[in-house]
């Protein structure tokens, strides 16, 4: 049996936590708290297969190890490699208080519905999608990854968004909780002593009381009618193209999507109810007011960045997906940007068939796998005299472009 004992931002280690163990394996502070007998085997994590295999010889030879973590082991911690490894049927695990569940205790905030995120060991960007996405984050820490890293991804002068830096949880002395902005995070030290970071708007720290915890659920319904939108002229990406263009694009939460040519922001403004984080691209003045009228009356976050494709574009984080709803003649070089950057997808809405052409072969030169439709769909309109007819809408050609997985590791970052 594995006793896994959670420790270091709750109540102290429990003075019988290793009575009785041949073998005590946790970090070195973990260690040091415990005060092990003289003659009991330890090791002092840092990678984990070694550490994972001597827990196996011991547990072979039928004798008991301990095993020290931080704060709740079952939450982003060692408790799921020691499941897959040995069993939860040979665990018994003891969970502290969690630092994400401490951080927020400091604050007085409730955090069931926040979202938690570890980049510990991991990708930063995704946090970073995450934290720009919604209101209220939390962010495991690790080396390379820090407040930091964080704060100079997320630093934009107009952005509402601060970050709390909390440090040492637990200990009487070293603690600390921090409010900074995200260009005062980027532009410190913060040392080894962090243990996570809470991203929050502030005015929306206390949402509506929660039945599911967690993020909030996905809408209920997308490709949303034009109606539900503030558009010029029905100069609007119709809802039959936003569905497909969204089944194509798969915005999730962690996600970036740029929404380029924006207009109404439509496909910006359906890819953040679906979760991700969006950049959306408009050059007209009165196309960017519109875009932020309609992402507040659907409550997301956008970033609006206003400017002429492809220029404005070499300065944007890099995106896993790309709606390309404008262009004219520029098209071609436009998607040949997009596709440059692109992680997964690029998809593309063109009126003018003699498009096409070009823009697919913007695709394939940059190594896309590519397919395309002409949607042309007739909506029920009523008649008088109590009748109902059909009324075409324009036809509109989507074409989507497709990165093989193996040619990920091409894309400019």
């Amino acid at each position: 049996m594995i006793t896994v004992v959670g420790t270091g931002t709750g109540a102290p280690l429990p003075a019988d936590a290793v009575t009785g163990a041949d073998l005590v394996v946790g970090g070195r502070r973990h260690l040091e708290a415990a005060r092990l007998p003289q003659g009991v085997e330890q090791i002092v994590l840092g990678p984990l297969p070694p550490a994972l295999d001597a827990i196996e010889r011991y547990l072979d030879k039928g004798r008991r190890v301990v095993v020290l973590a931080s704060g709740d082991p079952g939450f982003f911690g060692i408790a799921r490699a020691l499941a897959e490894r040995f069993g939860p049927e040979r665990l018994d695990v003891r969970p502290g208080v969690s630092s994400v569940a401490t951080a927020f205790a400091r604050l007085g905030l409730p955090w069931d519905d926040a979202v938690v995120v570890s980049a510990h060991g991991r990708d930063l960007r995704t946090a970073v999608n995450v934290c720009r996405a919604h209101p209220k984050v939390a962010v495991l820490t690790g080396p390379g990854a820090g407040p930091a890293e964080l704060g100079a991804a997320l630093a934009d002068p107009s952005g509402e968004r601060v970050l709390v830096v909390a440090s040492a949880l637990g200990d009487p002395e070293r603690e600390r909780v921090e409010r900074v902005t995200p260009a005062q995070a980027a532009a410190r030290d913060w040392g080894a002593a962090v243990s996570l970071v809470l991203c929050l708007d502030a005015a929306r720290t206390l949402g509506p009381v929660r039945t599911v915890a967690g993020p909030p659920p996905g809408p209920s319904s997308w490709a949303l009618d034009e109606s539900a939108f503030t558009h010029r002229d029905s100069m609007i990406t119709k809802f039959e193209v936003r569905a497909l263009a969204l089944a194509r694009l798969g915005p999730r939460p962690g996600d970036l999507i740029w929404d380029v040519g924006a207009g109404s922001g439509s496909v910006a403004v359906e890819c953040a109810r679906l979760g991700a984080a969006v950049t959306a691209v408009e050059k007209t003045p009165d196309g960017v007011e519109r875009i932020r009228a309609n992402a507040a009356a659907h409550g997301v976050d956008l970033d609006v960045v206003p400017g002429t494709a492809p220029d404005v574009l070499d300065g944007l984080a890099v995106p896993d997906a790309v709606f390309i709803g404008g262009g004219g003649r520029e098209l071609p070089s436009i998607v040949t940007a997009c596709a440059a950057r692109a992680r997964r997808a690029v998809v593309i809405a063109m009126a003018a068939l003699d498009r096409v052409p070009a823009a697919r072969e913007a695709l394939v030169a940059a190594g896309f796998s590519c397919n395309g439709v002409l949607l042309q769909s007739s909506r029920l309109a009523p008649l008088p005299g109590d009748v109902t007819r059909l009324a075409a809408t324009n036809p509109v050609f989507l074409l989507w472009g497709t990165r093989p997985p193996a040619r990920t590791e091409g894309v400019a970052l």
